[in-house]
């Protein structure tokens, strides 16, 4: 006879059937146990690929591809150990079922945690990409460098043979900087800005001799280029400008930039090394050595096209200077050293303009041209446009354009009528 309160009575229940609460309560904890331990693992998994992402983007700041390296290989082995788990959990539990509010939370830990895990898996995924497309760049800039290298031994052993580097200057600091200027479209649109402010700057000195000679310098703006509608009196100074710039890029689309005595056919190395050779030189010294060089013509003959004899004489009172640039002297007067500083920066241009190949093109906008933001740069900023109005034509070309390959440098232009902002 079984007595109420023994022990064996706690195995029936009132129906007198059979249950069994030590088994089942043990399977519980074992499965709570294991779960508990899962739902840990999973949590100081997280924990640690955090870690590792954050070390993963450290390393792109500044960029370090063997740092970028080990932190990949950081993620993916916690992404590895992450998917382990899921693929253990799901061994398992097949069709895991939520016997309690308490099961509820831990499978909603874990869809939690395995949301987490795709989302991980896809910005790995994202760096990936990005360390390969950073090591395509290296590659292609180590590549570069090394044509770089070749190039520069190349032009030394040039210059060398030509007597224009000695061994003091080939081991100097400022040599190694001289021969690590690169040919880029980026030299030459720095080469285009250069030459625009020296035609700025020119324009200075020449206004304020027309000022002093007494000259008319509305009458003169409108001799240069008439009928232009100008906003301001003072975008005068543009027509100025547009006069120098005429004059000095006259022939600047032929390789001899119009001096007959130059030698056809020279090619793209041997333009670069004269840009070279005159880049860092003051333009006087470059005379001195050599007042009948291809650049001492080039400037002879422009400055004798951009300064008119009737110009000349009104503002010297003579014509000593211009009958000796004539005679193939280079004075060493204030006004004739600013020219010289306008002649270099064009001059080099067009050095630097044939040295690409296939050579940078220039191109003209002509007077009455409609306004093309793809092709032209207002000189006066903030314009006001009317949209319900035509666009605005040009009134003068300030600076002409420049096409390297497919890229445009844009024409420099004064827009005729036009409104600016204050």
């Amino acid at each position: 006879m079984i007595r109420p309160g023994s022990k064996e009575s706690q195995i029936y229940d009132n129906n007198s059937q059979k249950v069994y609460p030590q088994p089942i309560d043990e399977n519980m904890n074992q499965n709570m146990d294991t779960m508990d331990s899962m739902i840990g693992r999973i949590f100081n998994n997280i924990s640690s690929l955090k870690a590792a992402y954050i070390q993963l983007q450290e390393a792109h700041t500044p960029y370090d591809p063997d740092k970028i390296q080990t932190a990949d290989k950081l993620v993916i082995d916690e992404l590895t150990r992450l998917s382990e788990l899921k693929h253990t959990y799901r061994e398992k539990n097949p069709k895991p079922v939520a016997a309690s509010p308490q099961d509820s939370h831990l499978l909603s830990e874990i869809q939690e945690q395995q949301n987490l895990l795709k989302t991980y898996e896809v910005m790995v995924k994202k760096f990936q990409s990005q360390i390969q497309n950073r090591d395509t760049e290296i590659t292609l800039l180590q590549q570069q460098i090394d044509e770089a290298k070749h190039r520069k031994s190349k032009l030394e052993k040039k210059l060398k043979q030509r007597g224009l580097l000695n061994k003091e200057s080939e081991e100097s600091d400022e040599e190694e900087n001289y021969f690590s200027i690169e040919l880029t479209p980026s030299l030459f649109t720095s080469a285009a800005d250069n030459a625009y402010q020296s035609i700025h700057d020119f324009s200075k000195p020449l206004i304020n001799m027309m000022k002093a000679a007494g000259w008319d310098l509305d009458a003169a703006a409108n001799a240069i280029e008439p009928d232009v509608v100008y906003t301001r009196r003072a975008h005068k100074k543009y027509a100025f400008e547009s006069y120098i710039c005429q004059r000095m890029f006259s022939g600047f689309h032929e390789e001899s930039f119009s001096i007959k005595a130059a030698t056809a056919s020279v090619s793209n190395e041997a333009f670069f090394h004269q840009f070279l050779a005159v880049r860092a030189m003051d333009p006087l010294d470059v005379l001195s050595q050599n007042p009948d060089s291809v650049f001492g013509k080039f400037c002879r003959s422009k400055y004798l096209l951009l300064v008119h004899p009737k110009m000349e004489g009104s503002f010297f009172g003579n014509m000593d200077q211009r009958n000796y640039v004539m005679s193939g002297g280079h004075p060493r007067t204030a006004f004739y050293q600013a020219f010289l500083k306008l002649a270099k920066s064009i001059w080099l241009l067009h050095r630097l303009a044939y040295s690409f190949d296939p050579k940078v093109r220039v191109f003209q906008v002509k007077k009455g041209s409609e306004f093309s933001e793809i092709h032209m740069e207002s000189v006066v900023k903030n314009m006001v446009l009317d949209e319900s109005a035509e666009r605005p034509k040009v009134g003068l070309m300030v600076m002409p354009g420049f096409l390297i390959g497919t890229s445009v440098i844009q024409a420099r232009v004064y827009l005729s009528d036009v409104k600016y902002a204050d």
